[in-house]
């Protein structure tokens, strides 16, 4: 099993890529420590993509050669050749895109629930590898535009889309944060690869129509595309402040597990 992760793992001083904007911020302060009975939501802030180390391998064979035979030996007959091993089948792979959330924001390497997942299907799954190509402040416009190279170069059999929180904090307009996660779900389906659509809630501040239509774009989406849908990924912990770093967004250390649990009641059984 293999477990490359492309995200982020630390906040870092100054202005990122994808992060939430000055208004993005204070809306989202507004709904959740104002709020401390209230859901917790979505983040993002950005950084840069860390990406893998390139792979290398050489070997070398000695060959050995026998000497010293006498004139009236006879030749020993020729070995038959041996029967070629039969080619290790290739793992096949998860690949997770998503924002801070699935990249482990303020969290060690090993402690994000995506970590934790790609050791349970270690253990439970050897037959799969993860990648997780995930990116502190990532947006659905970001996902959008990288999917093609991260299906190229990964050739997933599935691709786990949790997106749209940033899109969300910054008031982007519905109809965008949905056509851009139609264009990944278009771009992995074409590449024969199953979906999971991991869902978010906005805070209520923002509106009722606005938290609405948040919602229902991933309910319409997994509908008519026939994909798995997981709803709001951080259900498990919402209503608990003590879940949550400082920011009151990034769930803490502890908390992974319960994500990991919660996300594999849908990914479990696609990987059978």
């Amino acid at each position: 099993m293999i477990f490359k992760n492309l995200g982020a793992r630390h906040a870092a001083a100054g202005p990122h890529r994808g992060g939430t904007d000055a208004a993005g911020d204070r809306r989202a302060n507004e709904g959740y420590a104002a709020r401390r009975g209230t859901v917790q939501w979505a983040i993002g802030h950005a950084r840069a993509a860390g990406t893998g180390g390139a792979r290398a391998a050489l070997l070398a064979a000695a060959v050995l050669l026998s000497a010293g035979a006498p004139l009236s030996a006879q030749p020993a007959p020729a070995a038959k050749p041996a029967a070629a091993a039969p080619a290790a089948k290739a793992a096949r792979t998860v690949l997770f895109m998503g924002d801070s959330l699935s990249a482990g924001y303020g969290l060690a390497a090993s402690q994000g629930w995506v970590s934790l997942t790609a050791e349970r299907i270690a253990k439970t799954q050897p037959g799969w590898r993860v990648v997780n190509a995930s990116i502190s402040g990532e947006t659905t416009a970001g996902g959008a535009a990288r999917i093609a190279g991260e299906l190229q170069r990964n050739k997933p059999a599935v691709v786990v889309i949790e997106l749209g929180a940033n899109d969300g904090l910054r008031g982007l307009q519905l109809a965008q944060s949905r056509a851009n996660l139609e264009r990944m779900i278009q771009a992995a389906q074409g590449a024969k690869a199953q979906v999971l659509l991991i869902g978010m809630r906005m805070p209520p501040n923002l509106g009722k129509e606005y938290t609405e239509g948040f919602e229902r774009n991933y309910r319409e989406l997994s509908q008519k595309y026939r994909t798995q849908l997981l709803p709001f990924l951080l259900e498990p912990v919402a209503m608990d402040r003590a879940a949550f770093q400082a920011d009151n967004l990034h769930p803490i250390a502890s908390a992974q597990p319960k994500l990991r649990d919660h996300v594999w009641t849908k990914l479990g059984p696609m990987l059978k």
